[in-house]
């Protein structure tokens, strides 16, 4: 027997006993969600009460036992995933946590404040049923300030949307922090003694062309990062161009690693970048406000407008688009 053959056998047998070793969980990034990077090294060990990853196949997530949530919430946003699937409002407990844990449920938010509120959005899901129903798993819930996920969250989705609808490609990551936040009933810090309700909510948004790959990714790639107080006071009526972030503040306050898988050099310039609405490439109006009924949108020159009933654009004062 040559060396190499040897060599090989023993690497093979390595591997096979490595893998029969109790609590052995290789975690792999081969996921399209996780393909810049699993930002907490979340492991599919139970022991990682913490931070246990969830690998969906429309999302992965890395969920807190203790806080009864997910610590962030990884998906690709394409063409490929949007279609004509009604929301199924399907709420329900995660079975795929392990058996002996317990499962947060529906009810656990009732008449608390705060809304059930998704992190990947049920919206970004909806080229078939069962997408559209994975985004209904309470592993996929934070408990949200209605005035944020309702206003500026929402309009922040429906702006990634709309990328995708130019011929953007996404990668997001959304998650939340800290403890303490104000619903409609006032502050909080737990839902019924067992969901953690986070004082932040953030979400990063990385924009490719649609053919682009992952190793195109460079340094003037744009990057959107957005931190938000979970407070309805705080939120109501602001656009998130209010609450632009970087993502190495973000690393700061959550201790995450954004954009591992990148080179060390693309992953510093992004996570440094300040998204500039006005100057970015990325030429798509996001909504701002609502005024007498209408939807007022602001646009990269800084005009406001709503849209008629014919989709004609209506300039009105641009103070009533102050939501910055």
């Amino acid at each position: 027997m040559n060396l190499f053959r040897s060599l090989a056998i023993l690497t093979l047998v390595a591997v096979v006993v490595s893998s029969c070793a109790p609590g052995y969980t290789p975690v792999t990034n081969q996921s399209p969600h996780l393909a810049l990077g699993n930002p907490s090294n979340a492991q599919t060990n139970p022991s990682s009460y913490d931070n246990y990853l969830l690998n969906k196949p429309q999302f992965a997530l890395s969920y807190n036992r203790s806080k009864g949530h997910a610590n962030w919430v990884a998906w690709e946003l394409s063409p490929k995933w949007l279609g004509t699937i009604d929301r199924q409002n399907d709420f329900r407990p995660d079975e795929a946590l392990p058996q002996d844990w317990p499962k947060i449920k529906p009810s656990d938010y009732s008449s608390s404040g705060f809304d059930r509120g998704h992190l990947c959005p049920s919206a970004d899901r909806t080229n078939s049923t069962s997408s559209n129903s994975s985004t209904f798993l309470m592993t996929n819930m934070i408990p949200q300030a209605p005035d944020l996920n309702r206003e500026a969250w929402e309009h922040l989705e429906q702006f990634s949307r709309e990328l995708v609808e130019k011929g953007y490609k996404l990668y997001i990551t959304a998650g939340a922090y800290g403890t303490g936040g104000e619903g409609s009933k006032g502050t909080a810090t737990k839902l019924d003694d067992v969901v953690n309700v986070p004082a932040r909510v953030y979400k990063i948004i990385v924009v490719l062309p649609g053919n682009a790959s992952v190793n195109e990714i460079n340094s003037t790639t744009p990057v959107i990062a957005v931190d938000f107080p979970n407070k309805n006071s705080t939120v109501k009526n602001t656009s998130w161009i209010r609450y632009i972030t970087t993502v190495s503040e973000l690393e700061k306050k959550t201790g995450m690693d954004f954009f591992s898988n990148l080179s060390s050099s693309t992953q510093s310039a992004l996570q440094n970048a300040r998204f500039d609405y006005r100057s970015t490439s990325i030429n798509v109006d996001t909504k701002c406000s609502v005024y007498n009924g209408n939807a007022l949108y602001i646009g990269k020159s800084g005009g406001c407008y709503y849209l008629t009933a014919s989709g004609k654009k209506t300039y009105v004062d641009r103070d009533l688009c102050d939501c910055k």
